[in-house]
């Protein structure tokens, strides 16, 4: 298995924008051919848009782009700037007056990193596909989706730390499979099973174990929105593979996107978390679903701790790369 960029499967265009003052912003995954795609979400805070479609019983063939968006419910306007995007260059179905986009997108909680009021909107998701076309560099860390990102909750702020945006791709003969992974989860980071980002101690330089704590308060019912603990979540995810399925074949390596979340991040898929991710497939390469499974498993696993390595401390939430170095 061999690492590769994931700019180097064809087929895709990967865009974002934000705003660093506001703390938030978009990330946008485009296939002008259309892809097939499935969907899993294991949150039980989902914020989600045109997802039934991707049910391998709905008549829906192919998605155009996926959006990963900041701003809570308010981010899913962004979709609507990739629709008008994607629709001026004649992307999408042909109904014959024009064409329709079929865009799916899932937001992520991260109004309390930033300026609340502002959130992503038409213009950046217009914005974001602009760059797409523009094959920027994918930025990671404070970007896109990432860009007001923050894990570890479960002690409140003050003791939470800054999350964001990483992508990751691998290579087996010519079966490729990559992912885009926005984290901002509840939970704590772990590579190979020491935490890198998550709820901080008193100190601000050691972790205090958000699995230990939130056991320790199993007979509290606290909801996490209602005080300073908990204040918002969710690991977006989208993975791209040369890979020939039918929707029901994409939606399993979406539950095998969810896989690779389970293995870096405790705990995982919490009642207040929205965990989603989708697979995106441009059908060029037969594969059997286990062997397509093992690539997009590895790779979100890969993007999840890429965000975490990546991202910058910002409004008193502290990066992993400003940790001092644990003895």
């Amino acid at each position: 298995m061999e690492k590769i960029d994931i700019r180097n499967i064809t087929g895709f265009r990967i865009g974002q924008e934000q705003n660093p003052d506001a703390a938030t912003g978009c990330t946008v995954i485009i296939c002008e051919e259309g892809a097939v795609c499935g969907v899993d979400v294991r949150g039980g805070s989902p914020g989600t848009r045109d997802t039934d479609a991707l049910n391998p019983i709905n008549n829906r063939k192919h998605v155009h782009a996926v959006l990963l968006s900041g701003g809570s419910s308010f981010g899913l306007d962004a979709a609507a700037g990739v629709m008008r995007f994607l629709e001026e260059r004649g992307i999408g179905r042909d109904v014959g007056v024009t064409q329709i986009p079929n865009v799916c997108a899932a937001i992520l909680f991260d109004l309390k990193c930033g300026d609340f009021h502002i959130r992503p909107d038409a213009a950046m998701g217009y914005a974001a596909c602009e760059n797409a076309f523009r094959d920027k560099h994918f930025q990671r860390g404070n970007f896109g989706a990432g860009t007001g990102a923050t894990v570890g909750k479960t002690r409140g702020r003050q003791f939470a730390m800054k999350g964001g945006i990483g992508a990751a791709a691998f290579r087996y003969g010519t079966l490729e499979a990559g992912a885009v992974a926005a984290v901002n989860c509840v939970g704590d980071v772990s590579s190979k099973g020491t935490i890198i980002a998550g709820s901080l101690k008193d100190d601000r330089r050691s972790f205090a174990d958000s699995e230990r704590i939130i056991l320790e308060k199993y007979r509290e019912e606290s909801d996490f929105f209602n005080g300073d603990a908990y204040d918002g979540n969710t690991v977006l995810g989208c993975i791209i593979t040369n890979a020939r399925f039918d929707k029901a074949g994409a939606a399993r390596l979406s539950a095998q996107g969810q896989n690779g979340i389970a293995r870096v991040i405790r705990p995982a898929h919490s009642i207040f978390d929205g965990d989603t991710v989708f697979a995106m497939c441009t059908g060029k390469v037969e594969t059997t679903a286990d062997a397509a499974a093992i690539l997009c498993a590895a790779a979100m696993e890969a993007a999840i701790l890429d965000a975490v390595r990546s991202a910058r401390s910002f409004g008193g939430y502290l990066a992993a790369a400003d940790l001092p170095k644990q003895p």
